[in-house]
């Protein structure tokens, strides 16, 4: 390697893993590898995926512990962050927050907060504390869901019209700040997302649905959030339990949204017939 590649990959500043579940810290992880990026991850008790924890830096805490949490990276001399995975939002007692963590919800007040909300506070308190907050898409930018087809099935007349009707409703939702997703069929809504995931709305809507064609899942981003934290995201578990589910298909948010592993999820979808279609919704015009 030449002296100044070296030199380069040597200034890089050691960027911080807020991570939760599932595979995207997993994904960021193998990223920072690959690319020579020092990181250290901050992993929670119950939620972090043990297995990217062997051979990195980190540090295992529980959700409430927010002033050992930032004690510990400022002692890495870390700036840089990113906040990627799945977070079960745990009971008070499961919480335990420290005097830290207690000082944060109470400045937010006691009022029930959206996912939305409660982010941008979050954000806002650690920028207060000198921290820049990155997406990871920054860092791994091939996960951004592309517009057009993934897979050769297009959806037809009918599921236009669904999806028409799920773009319209689930910007409505995120403009509320409940949720991400809703399944439609034949124009009828049967289920919108709100604080139980996607997962339990497909498997609640599994039971609601009419004879004839089968729905459609419509995730988007909501209107005002921030691109840097929890972008919808979408593979292929969402796939397969829409097919076990019955659905003809999904729509995701382009550029907006996170699609984890596109080819499997195309060769999924044509081995079963289904659609999955990347839509810019921010300039899409709905017909009605």
């Amino acid at each position: 390697m030449p002296a100044t590649a070296k030199s380069s990959l040597m200034n890089k500043k050691k960027l911080g893993i807020i991570a939760g579940g599932g595979e995207l810290p997993y994904r960021l992880v193998n990223a920072c590898r690959e690319n020579d990026q020092p990181f250290f991850i901050v992993a929670f008790e119950g939620q972090t995926d043990p297995t990217i924890l062997p051979g990195n830096d980190y540090m295992m805490t529980r959700l409430g512990a927010a002033g050992r949490i930032l004690n510990t990276l400022k002692a890495h001399n870390i700036d840089d962050l990113v906040i990627i995975g799945s977070i079960r939002r745990p009971s008070l007692p499961e919480l335990r927050p420290d005097m830290r963590t207690f000082r944060f919800f109470t400045k937010l007040g006691l009022r029930a907060m959206g996912d939305d909300s409660l982010l941008s506070a979050l954000r806002s308190e650690l920028e207060n504390e000198g921290f820049t907050i990155h997406g990871i898409q920054e860092y791994v930018p091939d996960l951004l869901a592309t517009e057009g087809d993934y897979g050769r099935t297009r959806p037809k007349k009918g599921d236009w019209q669904d999806i028409e009707r799920g773009i319209e409703v689930s910007q409505a939702l995120g403009n509320l700040d409940v949720g991400q997703a809703v399944i439609v069929q034949e124009g009828i809504v049967l289920g919108v997302e709100a604080a139980e995931g996607t997962d339990a709305l497909i498997n609640r809507c599994a039971g609601y649905k009419r004879k004839g064609r089968g729905g459609v899942l419509v995730k988007t981003c909501k209107p005002q959030q921030d691109n840097d934290l929890d972008l919808p995201t979408v593979g292929i578990r969402t796939l397969r339990m829409c097919q076990k589910a019955g659905l003809n298909g999904l729509v995701i948010h382009a550029g907006r949204s996170i699609l984890i592993n596109p080819q499997e999820v195309a060769e999924y979808a044509n081995r079963n017939k289904m659609f999955v279609v990347g839509i810019d919704i921010d300039n899409y015009k709905l017909k009605s």
